[in-house]
């Protein structure tokens, strides 16, 4: 038996390259993974298909909602009268929520499917929060007491379920059919989402486009093929994305998708101030505009900046003046270079850069910013983007 060293081995780099590309690594679909993915009722809460026969939904889990809102009152021990709340916050599909009446009559626990009002017909969805905490959630969204309207009529009934997993079961055949008609058009937009109104009377299409579309056409079209009512509702590319959900460069769950509510406008200013690089491949999310997270940070990056010199500001020594380059505020360090040499840049620590500053303002200068400086490094030239590149991402 030969040993390991006298092995022949051919390492033609050609035939190690086709050797690799025929090779398969990709890991076979589990179950449980199947199972999820042919589940039409996750994106209402579900983790399984609901039976018409059971009122109490045991499949509702709230790990599965989306923009979820956990009740922090329910387990404290109170009484009964803090707990009365005749308002009842009620789950639709994906971040669809809305706040409804309670009946004076019969009981209801989080996880019912219930019969609600809706503007014509009725609608099915299924209670996710009940007593003190739905106000503290009408007060989150701003929804005052007089502007809760609509009424739970009843637990669903075996019809009424039976009906609404029939109309659910459509929903993702109309939104492909709905992609396709409007293709034929020539309609410039896209159809991201499809909901069915429980009684199967309605469906609310959300589509995304850039420039304002003709829909009326395709609103007749539509009608006609599914003998439905139609609702077209606009959405944005971040809604979009947050209806679709994802996984972030983070490693986490899409905030859009998971717990924001409110889109804010971002834009380059907080990526210069937070010192970034003005990619726009590292700083844009999937939606294609600049990443929501980079408002998270930016006044506590602002009110750090405050004990930062002015870029502006020259450190005179007597081998030349520095020129401010970048900032690390964590380390609160300051990277200068000098005016006729900018290949060396030089990190100084903020309490030397003020000590500087002020012996130049007494009309002191050191020998050189290399006996204040903790690293010296060669400056790495950044790659300048377009204007254009980025006005695609910024979102104002």
């Amino acid at each position: 038996m030969k040993k390991y060293d006298e092995v022949e081995t051919d390492h033609s780099p050609i035939e190690n390259l086709d050797e690799y590309l025929d090779l398969d690594i990709r890991t076979g679909i589990s179950n449980e993974t199947k199972k999820i993915a042919a589940n039409p009722y996750l994106s209402r809460g579900l983790s399984d298909l609901p039976k018409p026969e059971e009122t109490y939904c045991k499949q509702y889990s709230p790990a599965s909602c989306k923009l979820n809102s956990y009740d922090w009152l329910k387990e404290i021990d109170v009484t009964v009268e803090h707990l009365e709340c005749p308002y009842a916050e009620v789950r639709f599909k994906n971040s669809h929520k809305d706040f409804y009446l309670l009946p004076k009559e019969g009981v209801f626990h989080v996880g019912d499917i219930v019969v609600v009002e809706a503007a014509t017909g009725h609608d099915i969805g299924i209670i996710s929060m009940l007593g003190k905490s739905v106000f503290q959630q009408m007060k989150h969204k701003n929804v005052g007491e007089k502007d809760v309207v609509k009424k739970i009529y009843r637990t669903a009934r075996y019809t009424d379920i039976d009906k609404w997993i029939s109309s659910v079961n459509q929903e993702h055949t109309t939104m492909l059919s709905s992609r396709y008609i409007a293709w034929d058009l020539g309609l410039k937009m896209k159809v991201n989402d499809v909901e069915y109104q429980g009684d199967g009377t309605k469906a609310i299409f959300y589509y995304s486009a850039e420039d304002r579309v003709d829909f009326r056409e395709l609103i007749k079209i539509l009608a006609e093929q599914f003998k439905i009512r139609i609702e077209m509702r606009q959405i944005g590319v971040r809604q979009e994305a947050g209806r679709l959900g994802g996984i972030g460069t983070c490693g986490r769950e899409l905030c859009c998708s998971s717990w924001l509510t409110n889109f804010q406008s971002v834009s380059t200013s907080a990526a210069r101030t937070q010192q970034l690089s003005l990619n726009p491949q590292k700083l844009a999310g999937q939606c294609g505009k600049l990443k929501c997270c980079l408002n998270f940070e930016q006044s506590t990056y602002l009110e750090e900046l405050k004990a930062f010199p002015a870029p502006n500001v020259q450190l005179k020594t007597k081998n030349g003046k520095g020129i401010y380059s970048k900032i690390d505020i964590f380390k609160k360090i300051v990277w200068y270079h000098y005016a006729n040499n900018n290949s060396t840049i030089f990190a100084i620590p903020l309490d030397k850069v003020n000590e500087i500053i002020e012996m130049n303002k007494n009309n002191k200068f050191p020998e050189s910013l290399e006996e204040f400086s903790v690293v010296n490094q060669n400056k790495v030239e950044e790659v300048n983007y377009s204007l254009d590149e980025l006005k695609n991402i910024e979102d104002k």
